[in-house]
């Protein structure tokens, strides 16, 4: 099965031949290979080191692998989903590697990490890894790997002690993490060496922007052709990690980046993925489009990631159904308003209504919206306004398939709304969609409230969790492991509500209080402070 799986891949990039002296690397994704591969970040990161001859890089997934070294340097995993925390720690023990990096010694491999989620914040995780990559992969791999080849001679704690220099490198072990008790707050997060007390998260400014490096049929998007058209989003809602971790909002180069990328991808595929937080705010997308739009291409299908509701056009829906998207995905959050101007979501219903007459004129079948529920400041005439936003939606455009996926809040790292907990009231704010939408022929479809509350967990946990981590996984890996392990380590770790439902003090010392995001801490309480005013301003008392 291995060999066919890679037999199919295409590359659109010349892998390097490793000298005799090339670094010996395993890069894995802690999923399958239909998942990981369809991971542009993965991809990227995977062709870059593959490029370099210095390089020796074998692919480990959950279920297939490339030919790995015997005794590899270096074990880097992508992750992009907290959840694969497992999958892990099963490849870690499946490579006879201690999972927890105290536990090593000179003669393990360095075990470094990187994407989203350990950027975002990887205290939870930082027991398990020898390094952490926090940022853009397009610089940060290359200083790296750089800094690597000048101790990959020496001793294990001198190699990290000089990684540790490197911006963007963050190496758990060389920071002390103290806690006022076994079950309280953080008291202090300090150096142990002569390295940054604060590490910052690194960040590519250029406008040549990501691309496929491989296309393949095993895919879980088969055969598609993957094209970053912006990264970061200028929207700025007050609860998205897409949005404020990955500041500022960049765009690729129409011609310099774009056109170039789709060439090189129509030649293997004739399928498409735009991708992008914000996909249809690039300055030149209607440029884009009239250029996907030439006869000639009148064969490739097109997709395109969640776009913002006012930009969806007749042109655009036209476009994308006769290129084989039957349906378009936007975000509006909810039906309120007033809700929408506290999470600073610049959309007004009539902006709504319109986006599904257009694709219903443009010849789309379905239209998918997303929504939130538990959103800090929401009350219940909150949620009646998403109902009848949604029934002015199916009397609008009648024929036209709606569906609302709605999840719950989750407080996330970096964010202004990172210092709300989960609302308790959640799960029956989602039921109360679901009986309010099913009669009136709306597909619902709520994600589940309790593994949101495991989300919300992990991001907002600190380095006692490792505990938990690993009595879970010993457990099963369920819902019921999570509170077993909970119920093991009372009085050892703080409680699940610690973690998730408390809403936190602003000056509280937060796990990632040494990870610097895009925005300093103050500009955060800012952007906080205005959404707690529309909060407030309803609650006012009105004078004669």
């Amino acid at each position: 099965m291995t060999a066919s799986v890679f037999a199919s891949e295409r590359l659109l990039f010349n892998p390097a031949t490793p000298n005799n002296e090339a670094i010996r690397t395993i890069f894995a994704f802690p999923n399958e290979y239909s998942v990981g591969i369809t991971s542009l970040g993965y991809q990227v990161v995977w062709a870059t080191l593959a490029m370099r001859s210095d390089v020796q890089v074998s692919r480990l997934f959950t279920d297939v692998c490339e030919q790995l070294p015997r005794d590899p340097e270096l074990i880097g995993f992508s992750v992009s989903w907290e959840l694969d925390y497992v999958n892990i720690l099963n490849l870690l023990e499946s490579l006879n590697v201690p999972i927890r990096a105290n536990a090593r010694s000179n003669s393990d491999p360095l075990v470094f990490g990187g994407g989203p989620v350990l950027t975002a914040n990887p205290e939870p995780f930082a027991d398990f890894f020898d390094i952490i990559l926090l940022g853009d992969g397009e610089n940060l791999i290359g200083d790296f790997i750089a800094a690597y080849q000048e101790v990959r001679n020496a001793d294990r704690t001198t190699q990290l002690q000089h990684l540790a220099q490197v911006p963007g490198v963050y190496i758990p072990s060389l920071y002390e993490v103290t806690y006022c008790d076994p079950t309280g707050e953080i008291q202090s997060i300090r150096p142990l060496a002569a390295i940054p007390d604060v590490v910052e998260k690194q960040t590519y400014r250029g406008n040549t922007l990501s691309a496929s490096t491989v296309v393949t049929e095993k895919a879980a998007w088969e055969n598609i052709y993957m094209v970053e058209v912006v990264r970061s989003c200028p929207e700025m809602c007050r609860f998205c990690l897409a949005s404020y971790l990955t500041l500022p909002f960049r765009t690729a180069s129409f011609e310099g980046s774009l056109i170039p990328a789709i060439e090189r991808g129509l030649a293997v595929t004739d399928r498409i993925g735009l991708l992008g937080a914000s996909v249809t705010q690039h300055p030149e997308f209607d440029a884009l489009l009239a250029y996907l739009s030439k006869p000639e291409y009148d064969h490739i299908r097109l997709s395109i990631a969640s776009v913002r509701t006012n930009t969806v056009t007749v042109q655009l829906a036209q476009t994308l159904a006769k290129r084989d998207t039957r349906s378009l995905t936007i975000a509006v959050e909810s039906g309120s308003e007033r809700l929408r101007r506290i999470i600073n979501k610049k959309l007004d219903n009539d902006e709504i209504i319109q986006a599904a007459i257009n694709a219903k004129a443009g010849g789309l079948s379905s239209l998918k919206l997303y929504g939130m529920v538990g959103v800090p400041g929401e009350d219940m005439a909150d949620l009646e306004q998403t109902v009848v936003m949604m029934r002015s939606l199916k009397k609008a455009a009648p024929g036209l398939r709606l569906t609302l996926g709605c999840s719950t809040f989750v407080p996330k790292a970096h964010t202004p709304f990172q210092w709300y907990g989960v609302n308790r009231q959640a799960e029956k704010r989602l039921q109360f969609l679901q009986k309010q939408l099913k009669p009136q022929g709306i597909e619902f479809r709520p994600e589940s409230y309790n593994w949101s509350v495991i989300q919300a967990l992990l991001s907002r946990g600190d380095r006692r969790l490792s505990q938990l981590l690993e009595l879970t996984r010993h457990y099963g890996d369920s819902l019921g492991s999570y509170r077993r392990a909970f119920k093991t380590l009372h009085g050892q770790i703080p409680e699940l509500d610690f973690y998730v439902h408390s809403d936190w003090f602003r000056d509280r010392i937060l796990p990632w209080s040494h990870i610097q995001g895009p925005l300093a801490q103050a500009t955060l309480l800012k952007h906080l402070a205005t959404a707690e005013a529309e909060m407030n301003r309803d609650q006012e008392p009105v004078g004669c």
